[in-house]
């Protein structure tokens, strides 16, 4: 069963999506940035989300996790939840 490991931000619009995701690509650390803005409780790890499996998560973040090049950072993808930025660190097919 394909597993992977990801980390993300959870924020309540795109446009604060966007400017996060702007702020890391010019070079701020990921782990920060989630702990300071992220909603979700995995912000007091970074973001860490730890290892799971395809389908253990809602579809749209399934989808891009199973997908995505590793270490990029993804998003906005948008969840009921939020809007979120991936970034996986790994997987196994």
């Amino acid at each position: 069963m394909a597993r992977a490991t990801a980390r993300h931000i959870l924020v309540a619009t795109e446009a604060k999506c966007n400017e996060l995701k702007a702020a890391i690509e010019a070079g701020a650390d990921f782990a920060e940035i989630a702990k300071q803005h992220s909603t979700c409780p995995s912000s007091r790890d970074g973001g860490n989300l730890g290892s799971f499996g395809r389908g253990q998560m809602v579809k749209e973040f399934d989808t891009v996790v199973f997908s995505a090049p590793l270490n990029v950072v993804q998003g906005p993808v948008k969840t009921q939840f939020g809007y979120h930025l991936l970034e996986v660190t790994s997987r196994q097919e």
